[in-house]
């Protein structure tokens, strides 16, 4: 049965590290609910009521759009290895962009990543698990290595560009606030 509480226990910050894929939602009050799966080392725990996560330039933003609108985002990882679980983080979400003072303070949690959008901080006010019976078992094979040869081969103008084009209005027509 599902359980409730307030912040991370270590055992449930173990289980955060040992996945390799995580799905976050956001919405607006109106328009499409976004769901992303994402994967690569983008996302940390700052503290038990914390959590930090590395945006990649990605083909839409609609996750920073959003959160502009209304803070609130949910973290969802999935056991499919091992035992079953599924943990969800609830609370309320700032974006920092590169022009904002926090990312210099958050930027040594990662590796160094072309490509690197926003940072994505999370205020955890609830922390639910569940049973995860019904989730498939499934192995991991390792990372894709796609997303930093491309960014890379962009460079810093190329993916300005990009931006550009795919990313400063979401999928509603709102300002993602990128620039």
């Amino acid at each position: 049965m599902g359980k409730r509480q307030k912040k991370l226990s270590s055992k449930l910050i173990s289980f955060i590290k040992e996945q390799p894929v995580f799905f976050v939602a956001t919405a607006m009050k109106e328009g499409r609910i976004n769901l992303s799966p994402k994967g690569l080392d983008s996302l940390k725990v700052l503290s038990e009521t914390q959590v930090v996560w590395l945006n990649l330039t990605g083909s839409g933003n609609e996750t920073a759009t959003h959160l502009q609108f209304h803070n609130r985002m949910t973290l969802m990882f999935c056991a499919f290895e091992g035992n079953p679980m599924i943990l969800r983080l609830y609370g309320k979400a700032q974006v920092y962009h590169e022009r904002d003072t926090a990312w210099q303070d958050l930027q040594p949690h990662f590796p160094d990543a072309v490509g690197s959008r926003q940072f994505i901080v999370l205020d955890i006010d609830l922390v639910q698990t569940s049973c995860g019976f019904g989730v498939p078992y499934m192995e991991y094979k390792g990372e894709r290595d796609l997303l930093g040869p491309w960014a890379a081969e962009k460079g810093r103008k190329g993916l300005e560009k990009y931006w550009v084009e795919k990313n400063v209005t979401s999928l509603d027509g709102h300002a993602t606030g990128i620039f």
